[in-house]
């Protein structure tokens, strides 16, 4: 996938979370509901997200140099893991703190929070929630759409552990957590209204900062694998090998090894065994032809080196090749 897809879900997830971000903070303002905070925080977390997923993708396209001579491909590994760590940092340990903290404001004062949601403005924060599961529907509906060409036929949570491309996969993960932390929000504030009881919004404030936690630690641990180096698809590897073993002079793949160098460039290094000769000059032309069939067969692979082996006949049942998990 290219990075045109993932940038256009992270700027419709970016929109809908800042204005989202603004209603959640003037309903809290005006009605003191600490479900409501805790949304506006998980908000601005979002949005804070995005930004840095876009910068990660704006300097993954940076030109490679004697520092780093791969290039900056992984520049959009380090971003989606960053948004792991200000998912569980900002949004779901401020929102565990604000609803303890409201626990024990409910549990140092006399009644138990009836007033809290009292007055005039009590409609405001369903008005503001409902709004913002339709903004925020409309962008899960944004980033399943860009995400299908390159999901296929695999399951979402197939997709979301293979892909290399690392915005779509956030993007769809934060989106499903605010749907689902708006609801829990809505919840609470519902039956608080109803019961006059505010227990009620602590706990879908609590809900909403254990649910934060859960898919920052989800994030982590999938990005964690990138950044660590993962190998190309299964696909991918059948491509290059097929196109190795089809090239003139190519008797067949010794072992091959393949590693992602950022979401759409991959570093491809094999023995493949030649044809005996003499002359460096055929064993170069071998080697050129190999490449080209390679990169035609796999555009992605962006790095690629061949060691040349003689081929002396040796039966070999399988290259070794190192593919995907």
């Amino acid at each position: 996938m290219s990075s045109h897809g993932g940038n256009k879900a992270v700027i419709a997830a970016l929109s809908a979370n800042l204005f989202i971000a603004v209603t959640k903070f003037g309903a809290w303002a005006l009605t003191g509901a600490s479900s409501m905070l805790a949304e506006g925080v998980h908000s601005v977390a979002d949005s804070a997200n995005q930004v840095l997923l876009l910068r990660g993708a704006a300097s993954a396209k940076k030109e490679a140099n004697a520092e780093h001579p791969f290039g900056y491909g992984r520049a959009r590994y380090i971003s989606a893991f960053l948004v792991s760590v200000i998912l569980f940092s900002l949004g779901g340990l401020f929102a565990l703190y604000e609803a303890w903290h409201k626990f024990e404001l409910l549990h140092s004062e006399e009644g138990h929070g009836e007033d809290l949601l009292n007055g005039p403005w009590w409609w405001v924060p369903l008005a503001v929630l409902t709004a913002a599961l339709v903004a925020e529907g409309f962008s899960l509906r944004t980033a399943v759409r860009e995400s299908l060409p390159t999901k296929g036929k695999q399951s979402w949570a197939r997709f979301i552990k293979t892909s290399k491309s690392p915005e779509l996969p956030v993007v769809l993960l934060e989106d499903l957590a605010a749907l689902l932390g708006l609801v829990f929000a809505l919840v609470g504030v519902g039956m608080t209204l109803l019961t006059k009881n505010a227990i009620w919004d602590v706990i879908g404030t609590g809900l909403i900062g254990a649910l934060l936690i859960a898919v920052a630690i989800t994030l982590a641990i999938e990005t964690r694998s990138l950044l660590l180096g993962e190998s190309a698809t299964d696909e991918a590897v059948r491509k290059i090998t097929d196109a190795l073993a089809a090239a003139p002079g190519v008797g067949r793949v010794i072992h091959l090894k393949t590693l992602h160098l950022g979401p759409e460039e991959i570093l491809v290094a094999a023995k493949i065994a030649v044809e005996p000769t003499e002359s460096a000059a055929r064993v170069a032309e071998i080697i050129d032809s190999a490449e080209s069939a390679i990169r035609l067969a796999e555009p992605w692979v962006t790095a690629l080196y061949l060691e040349p082996d003689i081929d002396r006949g040796v039966a070999i049942s399988a290259p070794d090749v190192a593919g995907s998990e």
